[in-house]
């Protein structure tokens, strides 16, 4: 299992590359093979050309995938992605989530925690809502958003109108 956190962390004396090594020494038997497996994952999020920056240097989104790049070094088959579109623009949203489809593509199980639902709408199979630590609602998103307590909690009314009109 691998995670990755709401606010990134990084080890900013390192490059990219070396910062994703830390994750692939979870089970890398030394240095090349850790070097390897973390040259892999940078190429699976689309970073395999940051590999020798700083993390400094890094866009919110380089930075996102650099951090999920780290988390898929480790060889998970299941991975817990905290917040992964938190301060992403709309382009860098769909990049994410064409990254996430990618690791989903893998066979790698992805549970998100998130609150941007357009976004999660086009991941997710299933979705669990929770409202202040009480589960409000679990199915697939098309009847989850319908249900009264989930709209009030966090769609809206817009979103009860918008949905109505289709």
């Amino acid at each position: 299992m691998g995670r990755t956190f709401q606010v990134v962390r990084t080890f900013p004396h390192l490059t990219v590359l070396e910062n994703v090594m830390v994750g692939a020494f979870v089970r890398a038997s030394g240095v090349e093979v850790g070097r390897g497996m973390a040259r892999a994952a940078l190429a699976q999020v689309g970073l395999a050309g940051r590999a020798d920056a700083l993390p400094g240097g890094l866009t919110t989104l380089e930075l996102r995938l650099m951090e999920l790049a780290r988390c898929l070094a480790t060889g998970p088959r299941l991975v817990l992605l905290d917040e992964p579109l938190a301060g992403l623009s709309g382009d860098g949203v769909a990049v994410m989530i064409e990254v996430i489809r990618g690791v989903r593509a893998r066979g790698v199980t992805v549970v998100i925690i998130e609150h941007t639902m357009q976004a999660l709408l086009r991941l997710a199979d299933r979705l669990v809502v929770l409202d202040q630590g009480r589960q409000l609602a679990e199915g697939a998103p098309g009847s989850v958003t319908q249900q009264p307590a989930v709209i009030e909690a966090y769609l809206g009314k817009r979103w009860l109108a918008r949905a109505g009109a289709r």
